[in-house]
């Protein structure tokens, strides 16, 4: 049996052993919550359901006692799908994991980010490996061939850090927008991640990623567009925020 088999192998007999979480408890918190803030409730009928709702999330927490590496997607329309990822990678970071970014659409620019973590991206075997290896927004770099060609170079170089074990995390910035474009196959990105160690994660984030991926994914969030003030007040893109 090969590495890759083996590795593929020992991924699908983790997700088999992942013991099922009865919702009993889930569901009674949330009712519990609700009831908490209904009106009219005196301090007694407040304390008792508090109390009550401690000893659900012990429950909550006593069940769930296993550990695997995830693999997150961040998508849709809304603002904050790099910048949550961000804040994962800066957790990892104190944590004293290594980390790798690759950015698939980014590149063209200095992103901020990548600064702001350079204290993490210095010495032999740096905590931190970035690498921004996009050009730009395809109305900017207008040859899909070049596009492609450089996505692909993007994800043989997250492969890399997706199959070595000594990555805590890996995050692959904006490949959901490659594989929307067709720039990378979704089949040839979901047997990559079947690669990944167990114990190592991978976030891929961008607007629509593809029904497959969410499918194999064990965390996913969408971000719902509400209000932006590019679209609404005309404001432009600024420092800080958007980069």
């Amino acid at each position: 049996m090969s590495k890759w088999e083996q590795t593929l192998s020992d991924n699908l007999i983790n997700r088999m052993e992942l013991t099922p979480i009865t919702p009993l408890a889930d569901q009674e918190a949330t009712q519990l919550d609700d009831e908490a803030t209904a009106k009219g409730l005196t301090e007694e009928q407040y304390r008792r359901k508090m109390q009550r709702r401690k000893e659900v999330q012990e429950q909550r927490l006593a069940e769930r006692t296993q550990e695997k590496g995830l693999v997150i997607v961040h998508t849709g329309n809304g603002k904050g799908k790099t910048t949550a990822a961000l804040g994962m990678v800066l957790r990892s970071l104190g944590h004293g994991y290594r980390v790798a970014i690759v950015q698939f659409i980014k590149g063209a620019w200095e992103p901020a980010e990548k600064a702001a973590f350079s204290h993490w991206t210095a010495g032999h075997a740096p905590l931190l490996e970035f690498h921004a290896l996009g050009e730009g927004f395809t109305w900017e770099t207008q040859d899909r061939e070049r596009d492609i060609q450089k996505a692909q170079q993007a994800w043989q170089t997250a492969l890399t850090f997706i199959q070595n074990p000594e990555f805590q995390l890996v995050l692959l910035d904006e490949v959901n927008i490659a594989l929307k474009l067709g720039y990378l196959q979704v089949s040839e990105v979901l047997a990559g991640l079947a690669q990944k160690p167990s114990g190592s994660h991978v976030i891929l984030t961008g607007r629509g990623a593809p029904a497959a991926l969410i499918e194999q994914a064990d965390l996913v969030t969408e971000m719902s567009l509400v209000k932006h003030p590019f679209r609404e007040q005309g404001v432009k893109a600024q420092p800080g925020i958007e980069y």
